[in-house]
Order: C-alpha cells, then structure tokens, then sequence
C-alpha cells in the first residue's frame, strides 16, 4: 500500500490560522515569526496540514524509497509551545543551542514557550542556516 503524506501545502489563508490563535500573546509571537521567518527565507508563509505554516520546500527521497515534500523551515504555535522546524547541521546544533536562551529541543523540533525567551539573532542565524544545509542535502 503507497503511503499518503499527511502533512503538505494547503491553500487554508495563514492569517486566518494566526487570528485564531487565542491568547493575546502567542498570536502576537506568530505575527512576529511570520515575519522572521519571511525575512530570512524570502519565501511567502503557506500552510502546511491544518497546524504548520512552512516556508519553502524540498523533494526529499530515502533509501528506504519513501520520498515527500516538506518545507525547508517553519513554525507552529501549538497550545503548549511554538514548535520551530529548523534543522541546522548535526555537529552545530549545540553551538546554536548554547547561544539561543531558554528552549526545549528534539531531532528536528525547537520548543519555545514565548519568542522573549530566545535571542532573536541566533534564531534568525538558525532559519539561514537550516535553509542553507536543506537545500544542499536536497538539492533539486
């Protein structure tokens, strides 16, 4: 049986996913990543499954066969934290990780609880570089 990827690009408005976002404060953390992330990717937000707004994309294909679309870096302001999808290089992430303030972190996820938690710079430092090591991994 072929598998059906669940997450990909929708055409759901990411201003309507943002303005339904309920506390004051998260919302006003998704508007300022909107722009955060535009700024160092140049690409527009699109959403990505009903939770995830992606920005840019990639064919990735494993040795396995499985192969997909996923955004090159992107965000979710899911109830419990804002989950960042950027994913810099292996032997980095601890360099970046050192610098970026107070943040929980999986394979290929950031936790933040609130965007004043980080420093700015290294995550704008970790969305370039997450783009600049996706694309020569993956390149078209």
């Amino acid at each position: 049986m072929a598998y059906e990827q669940k997450t990909k690009p929708t055409n759901a408005s990411v201003v309507e996913f943002v303005e339904a976002i309920e506390k004051p404060a998260k919302k006003e953390d998704a508007y300022r990543l909107l722009d955060m992330f535009y700024e160092e990717t140049g690409y527009e937000p699109v959403m990505w499954g009903p939770s995830i707004i992606g920005y840019g994309s990639y064919h990735y294909k494993y040795a396995t066969g499985h192969e997909g679309e996923a955004p090159l870096v992107g965000f979710s302001p899911r109830k419990t934290a804002l989950t960042l999808y950027v994913a810099p290089e292996e032997d980095e992430r601890e360099l970046y990780f050192s610098r970026l303030g107070k943040h929980k972190a999986s394979k290929a996820c950031i936790y933040i609880n609130k965007l004043s938690d980080v420093d700015e710079s290294v995550l704008r430092e970790m969305i370039r570089r997450s783009v600049e090591v996706t694309k020569a991994r993956y390149p078209e």
